[in-house]
């Protein structure tokens, strides 16, 4: 038993209200968000918001993603997380109006120090901005804004900020062209901006 408690690898990363709100969390999604009907965004927006989530109107929020934080989530007018999105969100993600997570694809905002020998969890915030696509199976990772009207292709990993109205594709993802932008999609009424230490815009 001792050397249990002695080996890092065995602590907990989170705290114990952590653990006991994403066990309640989890109990939850399993009777009450993932079997609703997938026309029913208000009631699964009812239950994130339960959960301390913020969502403006008119989310999209399929029944089949997987969200592991609600109280760290953050939706702006009109985003939209597909089926089979996960937004793994130890740190706080925020998506802008209109963002789009596209099928299977990975909001990733923790990672560990392979170097410390204690292997402990490393969290940053992740900011999507208006507009912004990431498409089905993609990546994001630690500490990223996939700026205003940026596009993440299929399969590809951000690990660096995406410039607004930018195609990138690739593992790295990397900027293959320009995003035409039409009048529906109108430029941010104000710059934004990213804080490192709560995603705020």
């Amino acid at each position: 038993m001792s050397e249990m408690l002695a080996d890092p690898y065995l602590q907990p990363q989170t705290s114990l209200r952590n653990r006991c709100a994403r066990a309640l969390w989890l109990l939850v999604c399993t009777l009450l968000f993932r079997p609703s009907p997938r026309p029913l965004h208000a009631w699964r927006a009812l239950l994130l918001r339960a959960f301390g989530a913020t969502l403006g109107p008119n989310c999209h929020v399929y029944p089949r993603c997987s969200i592991w934080a609600p109280w760290n989530l953050r939706c702006d007018d009109g985003a939209c997380i597909a089926d089979g999105a996960v937004v793994y969100n130890s740190a706080p993600v925020h998506l802008g109006s209109h963002a789009i997570v596209s099928q299977e694809a990975y909001l990733c905002s923790a990672t560990h120090d392979c170097d410390d020998p204690a292997f402990p969890m490393i969290s940053a915030p992740i900011f999507i901005g208006p507009y912004a696509w990431i498409c089905a199976r993609a990546a994001v990772l630690p500490g990223v804004s996939v700026h205003e009207g940026a596009v993440l292709g299929l399969g590809s990993v951000a690990s660096r900020d995406l410039d607004a109205w930018q195609v990138y594709a690739g593992v790295p993802a990397v900027r293959i062209r320009e995003r035409r932008r039409h009048a529906s999609q109108p430029a941010a009424a104000t710059v934004v901006s990213r804080r490192r230490d709560g995603c705020d815009a």
